[in-house]
């Protein structure tokens, strides 16, 4: 039975949450607050996670970064703000979709739903251990470990900068469409701001670039999307 954490200061959603998951099969797990959370979600078997932004104490930004310390788990942000800002952020930390409130339980349901499917694809997709490193100029990544290394040096990648990264160079020297990218790391039932994306791609840059602001690699094909080469290659 697939298991969700919900963590949510506010009783009202965080109740009809629990009694309407329930309800539709899941076994649920609730906190109040982010110290609350961790600690639950610390004993295991957690399968998702749906985070309240806007927790008193430690709020949902940096609960989400303690858990993509560890974990790779879905996450899906429930914030009342509707600023673009926030939704970039919260998917900038590791947070695989997020719901504005007020929500109807429908959407929610529809983003679990679309979640747990990209995850068990993933899951099914996942490369075997003997998988060779894909290589582009100094970049290195081991898809199996989940490790990247830049000249030799490794560098964190949050789960969407690593899956914006490995898409781009299970295709290199090709365009990759924003389209593809979004769905491959998004999914296709993604409906927050393309910006998102850009944002990833400029953060991606930044740790794979020597002059982020002249990027030799990851090169912006104009109207399409982007790609990644490397230029001194023969």
């Amino acid at each position: 039975m697939t298991r969700i954490l919900i963590i949510e200061d506010e009783a009202s959603y965080r109740e009809t949450l629990v009694f309407r998951l329930t309800k539709d099969g899941y076994d649920v797990l609730s906190a109040e607050t982010g110290e609350e959370g961790l600690q639950a979600f610390s004993h295991g078997g957690i399968d998702l996670v749906l985070l309240d932004l806007m927790l008193p104490g430690m709020d949902g930004i940096e609960v989400c970064r303690k858990i993509r310390e560890t974990s790779v788990v879905p996450i899906i942000m429930l914030t009342a703000k509707s600023s673009e800002i926030d939704k970039i952020v919260g998917l900038e930390i590791g947070a695989d979709d997020y719901v504005t409130k007020p929500y109807s339980y429908r959407e929610l349901l529809a983003r679990i739903r679309a979640v747990l499917r990209r995850r068990d694809v993933d899951s099914a997709q996942a490369p075997t251990d003997d998988e060779k490193p894909l290589l582009c100029g100094p970049i290195e990544m081991k898809v199996a470990e989940h490790q990247v290394l830049v000249h030799g040096e490794p560098v964190f990648f949050p789960l969407k900068e690593f899956e914006v990264l490995e898409c781009l160079l299970r295709n290199q020297g090709n365009v990759v469409t924003r389209h593809k990218l979004i769905d491959r790391v998004w999914g296709a039932d993604y409906v927050g701001d393309t910006k998102t994306l850009d944002v990833h791609i400029k953060r991606v840059r930044a740790k794979i670039e020597d002059d982020p602001s002249h990027p030799r690699y990851v090169t912006t094909v104009r109207g399409l999307g982007y790609k990644i080469d490397d230029p001194d290659r023969a």
